[in-house]
């Protein structure tokens, strides 16, 4: 295949995986108006309209979703093949994309990483703030950072981080003012601080004391997704906040939050980075596992 017919595949993928010409241009390093040219060129030389083209969004034809489907794994073979052979070099190097939450970040990501990264200026990393599931493979991370009990299977684990509990939490001044929960029930009489859920509805609290689990959906008046956000409001007397107890320690050692309900707070297995097994020959990624590996040996995900 000529270059030319090349470059311009190679172009029609990154429309297609960006959804965005805008996005597209910048990630080829190109100007928006050469892409569009080049896709014209494309849909010319083949004879088929592969985008279809609103004025708020790049969505794919029939023919454009065939072909995406046929030229993208060839396109992702060839770019493990040359990042493999880029990994022999002296020094790791490379982008590593990771999604993953805020307090896996905090508590077990950037803890152990940022001393690493010293020591690796050419390895760049970019962190994705998010507690939706994501298919690390179709949205174009090369790994997630997720609790053990989420990890999708036929992925590689290597736990990053020690198990821990979420704790109930509020401010003296509010627990002057109500009376202090004695049950998960009484919650429902209480202004709870609330976490928006990845899937858009809102995050149910989970107790767990020698029996079934209790569920319970909280009110309050406001809601956030950001744990930082949440704990300032506690301390604030907003409500009360569910919340990881190792970001809270240092206001509950200073009395600015109070735990409630602390004999039903549950536990929960520690973070594990997870990926497929393409990325085990890039140097730059085995830097990243290297720095984040807890105590435990690396395991595949579905295996005894």
């Amino acid at each position: 295949m000529a270059n030319r017919d090349f470059n311009d595949l190679l172009a029609f993928v990154a429309v297609a995986r960006e959804r965005s010409f805008t996005r597209a241009a910048a990630k080829l390093g190109i100007v928006q108006s050469t892409l569009s040219h080049t896709i014209k060129r494309l849909e010319s030389q083949m004879g088929l309209r592969l985008l279809a083209r609103t004025t708020r969004s790049v969505g794919l034809t029939e023919a454009g979703e065939r072909l995406l489907q046929s030229v993208a794994p060839r396109i992702e073979e060839i770019e493990r093949d040359i990042a493999a052979l880029m990994s022999l070099r002296d020094k790791p190097s490379g982008t590593i994309r990771i999604t993953l939450s805020d307090h896996a970040l905090d508590t077990a990501v950037w803890p152990r990483l940022a001393p690493a990264l010293k020591a690796y200026p050419d390895i760049k990393v970019e962190f994705s703030l998010d507690t939706a599931f994501r298919n690390i493979v179709e949205d174009g991370f090369d790994a997630g950072v997720r609790l053990g009990e989420s990890v999708e299977k036929d992925m590689i684990a290597v736990r990053i981080g020690p198990d821990w509990r979420l704790v109930a939490v509020a401010s003296p001044a509010y627990l002057k003012q109500h009376p202090k929960p004695k049950h998960p029930q009484d919650l429902l009489k209480h202004v709870c601080i609330k976490r928006r859920a990845a899937a858009g509805g809102h995050y149910v609290w989970e107790f767990a004391k020698g029996g079934p689990d209790l569920r319970v959906r909280v009110e309050g008046q406001l809601t956030f997704n950001d744990s930082r956000a949440m704990i300032d409001a506690a301390v604030k007397g907003f409500g009360i906040a569910y919340l990881p107890e190792d970001i809270v320690a240092r206001q509950v050692r200073s009395g600015e939050l109070v735990v409630v309900l602390d004999d039903w707070s549950p536990k929960f297995d520690g973070y594990y980075l997870y990926y497929p097994t393409s990325r085990q020959n890039s140097a730059a990624f085995k830097v990243i596992v290297e720095a984040l590996r807890h105590h435990e040996a690396r395991r595949r995900r579905g295996q005894a």
